[in-house]
């Protein structure tokens, strides 16, 4: 196997791996425009167009679009990130060029019907408050807004309800225009695919969707900060972090390893010290985060108020100590682990579908295989230490939610690291 890349005249790219032992396919339309490429005025459109996408076309109405793809057997779906939405399908092989209509259709010919807009803002007024009834996923909401603060890739995804209630048509159509390029547009399938005939079919398709590319984001501006929000819960949820690194930084993957020998499986030091050890918390776990142009690195825990202070005092010792001594061991298990996400992706068409989407917007080509285990087996004991180091010593974001007096704010996270 091996995937193939065509880039038409317009921008548009499309990108294929097919796989002949496979009668199924995955494939998707993947746009370089999510919640960091909003304006203040615009916060959580890109989520918005993410569900008006199957409520109706010129030439379908929402029951039609699914009725297209399950006909079928197949599914639809669509998600919105920091950095992309992304609109795809999983179809049989013959079904391709039908699901592919589908997809193209909703990006270039949506009705976006008033009732049908007005039903689904309430419907995302009610995610947003699913959001903040579950503090282990709004405690970061309040991380990111703490690290990247006053900056739209430090806001939720999701919106807020003032602003999420204020878009209109004209919004969403200014929106469309300036973001949904051919430029920022890849086509991406894996599976039973058929590389020249999608290219042909995307490019009659697609061929409405403007050329060029959007405005950049406004770059990232890491700043790290603190918010405690005090609240009656049977646990305080906490995240500390610190600045990343980018994707294309030098020492991105070794920041990654870092975050997988510290704190991410059974074995890594965290779990072992905070949960195994001591029996501080039933969740913890580290997290490397890389955006084109900034990172995040953190850890979350879930504990016992009375817990909270201990538990972050033990969890960054712990990363501390791994800076300065992670072993060889260590470090080839991480590299295990990142290797077996990485081959997993290729037994699965959905996600070597978006594996393929997401390194032609990174690298501007997909990554052969044989290069992706290169780089993991080149990272060092030493490169990793280094990485952790270099993030433990940036400015650190603290985000608690909970019986948050014994927590640790930002000014003892820097005393606790500098050995105070």
């Amino acid at each position: 196997m091996s995937a193939r890349l065509t880039t038409l005249p317009s921008g548009l790219r499309i990108v294929s791996e097919a796989n002949p032992q496979l009668r199924t396919a995955a494939l998707g339309a993947f746009v370089a425009a999510g919640s960091r490429h909003e304006s203040g005025e615009e916060h959580g459109l890109s989520h918005l167009l993410e569900h008006m996408a199957f409520k109706g076309t010129n030439r379908r109405n929402a029951r039609q679009i699914a009725e297209a793809i399950e006909d079928a057997g197949g599914d639809l779906n669509a998600e919105t990130g920091v950095e992309q939405t992304a609109y795809f399908a999983r179809v049989l092989g013959e079904d391709v060029d039908s699901a592919l209509d589908v997809i193209a259709d909703i990006l270039t010919d949506s009705r976006f019907d008033t009732e049908e807009l007005d039903r689904e803002k309430n419907v995302i007024l009610q995610e947003i408050g699913a959001v903040e009834d579950a503090p282990d996923d709004l405690i970061f909401d309040l991380f990111t807004a703490a690290a990247w603060p006053d900056q739209a890739i430090g806001r939720p995804i999701l919106g807020t309800r003032e602003s999420v209630g204020g878009f209109n048509r004209g919004a969403i159509d200014a929106y469309l225009r300036r973001r949904y390029r051919a430029g920022d547009l890849v086509v991406a399938a894996a599976g039973a695919v058929d590389h020249d005939a999608l290219t042909a079919r995307a490019e009659a398709l697609l061929a409405t969707v403007g050329a060029d590319r959007g405005e950049a984001a406004q770059p990232a501006a890491y700043r790290g900060g603190e918010i405690m929000v005090k609240k009656r819960l049977e646990q305080t949820h906490l995240v500390f972090g610190f600045e990343g690194r980018a994707i294309l930084a030098k020492d991105h993957d070794a920041a990654h390893v870092f975050a997988a020998a510290a704190g991410g499986g059974m074995s890594s030091r965290l779990f072992q010290e905070v949960r195994e050890k001591r029996g501080l918390a039933y969740s913890i776990y580290a997290f490397h985060w890389g955006f084109s142009d900034c990172g995040l690195f953190g850890f979350y825990a879930g504990a016992a108020p009375k817990d909270a202070g201990e538990v972050g005092r033990a969890a960054l010792d712990c990363l501390a100590e791994a800076a300065e001594g992670l072993n060889e061991a260590e470090v080839e298990r991480a590299k295990a682990q990142l290797k077996v996400a990485t081959l997993t992706a290729l037994e699965s068409p959905a996600a070597r579908a978006q594996q393929l989407a997401r390194q032609t917007f990174v690298y501007g080509a997909p990554l052969a295989l044989d290069d992706m285990m290169a780089r993991i087996e080149a990272i060092g004991v030493e490169d990793v230490r280094q990485a952790g180091a270099a993030m433990l010593r940036s400015a650190p974001t603290v985000a608690a939610i909970g019986g948050v007096g014994k927590a640790l704010d930002a000014t003892a996270t820097v005393r606790r690291l500098s050995g105070g």
